[in-house]
């Protein structure tokens, strides 16, 4: 694993999950957007995914939209990417 990682804290109960296993580049970063439209500021969005583009994605969407990347964490064979609604 590399440094610059974030993981996610423990304890963290997401409002929706996405399930976007399986998808490449750009669709679970496109699948994301639309679920952030659906859940309140505050509120967590988990994204399931196994895309490793997703690491970069996610974290570098929130930065320009505003909203909070929590981290991830791996799972047996995809990962949990956290983000919370500003």
């Amino acid at each position: 694993m590399s440094d610059d990682i974030k993981v996610a804290p423990d304890g963290i109960t997401p409002t929706r999950t996405l399930d976007a296993k399986g998808l490449s580049c750009p669709m679970p970063l496109l699948r994301t957007k639309k679920e952030m439209d659906k859940i309140n500021a505050g509120e967590i969005l988990e994204i399931l995914g196994t895309d490793p583009g997703s690491r970069n994605d996610l974290p570098g969407w929130c930065t320009r939209s505003g909203h909070i990347y929590l981290g991830e964490k791996e799972d047996s064979g995809f990962i949990r990417f956290y983000l919370q609604k500003k």
